[in-house]
């Protein structure tokens, strides 16, 4: 009897020696580990913006245009009134994406990309008719567009002089004959690489995208002299052709 309990004392205590160092392992440290990755990696994204008290400053291509461009365009074209002067109005980002009539999530990239590019939520563009021979629908987007005003408009316009102009691959200049007659310009660019805001890395397709630069000058040859005032990198060549045939068709 003395031996058969002994054995049963024996059986009890190596089946409870066994939970006990078995349990280590599933007690351990990587749970909470985890855990704590976690409510780290939170605590960061929730953590504020450290310039959020900060006051926001005044576009400084606004300010070169006020002390600057705008009294020299008065005394150049004779203008008395300052309302006369020609200025920014606004400037429009158009991006049409023909792919997206088969694969629409390709839209989305884009309108991520332009957000990022602007600081503004794009608007997505619908197709106005049904075209049967593009298997388009109406009402089926296939674009984007972004159009800026005021204070993003002025900032945009100094980044993309500043900053995305030189990134132009073989660049050399910007045309002098993309103005409407109405003292509105366009150009045109074949990929969104060139913004420095645009992270190689995301990129899932290359495309190009419209934009129209709109003025309150009634006159190409008004608007020129802003653009130039500004910045505007234009071609050296056709400077002098293109001034003197627009200022001849408005005289």
């Amino acid at each position: 009897m003395a031996k058969d309990e002994k054995k049963k004392d024996e059986k009890k205590g190596g089946g409870g020696a066994a939970p006990k160092s078995g349990g280590a392992p599933k007690g351990g440290g990587a749970p909470k580990a985890q855990k704590g990755g976690g409510e780290r990696k939170s605590m960061l994204s929730k953590a504020p913006h450290p310039g959020r008290d900060l006051p926001v400053p005044p576009p400084r291509l606004r300010d070169h245009y006020r002390s600057t461009v705008k009294p020299k365009l008065m005394k150049q074209f004779g203008f008395t009134n300052t309302h006369e002067a020609p200025s920014l109005e606004k400037i429009v980002l158009n991006v049409g994406l023909g792919e997206a009539i088969k694969q629409p999530k390709m839209l989305d990239a884009v309108v991520e990309e332009m957000a990022i590019i602007t600081g503004q939520r794009p608007v997505r563009k619908r197709a106005k008719k049904s075209i049967a021979n593009y298997g388009l629908r109406q009402g089926q987007e296939i674009g984007a567009a972004v159009t800026l005003r005021g204070a993003r408009m002025w900032e945009f316009l100094d980044r993309f002089i500043s900053a995305t102009v030189p990134r132009i691959r073989d660049f050399r200049g910007l045309s002098t004959r993309s103005f409407d007659g109405r003292g509105n310009y366009s150009l045109g660019v074949k990929e969104q690489m060139i913004f420095p805001e645009i992270n190689f890395d995301m990129v899932e397709q290359i495309h190009g995208m419209d934009i129209t630069i709109v003025t309150t000058a009634g006159r190409d040859d008004h608007a020129l002299a802003l653009l130039r005032e500004l910045g505007m990198p234009f071609r050296g060549e056709e400077k002098e052709g293109r001034g003197s045939r627009v200022e001849a068709r408005g005289n």
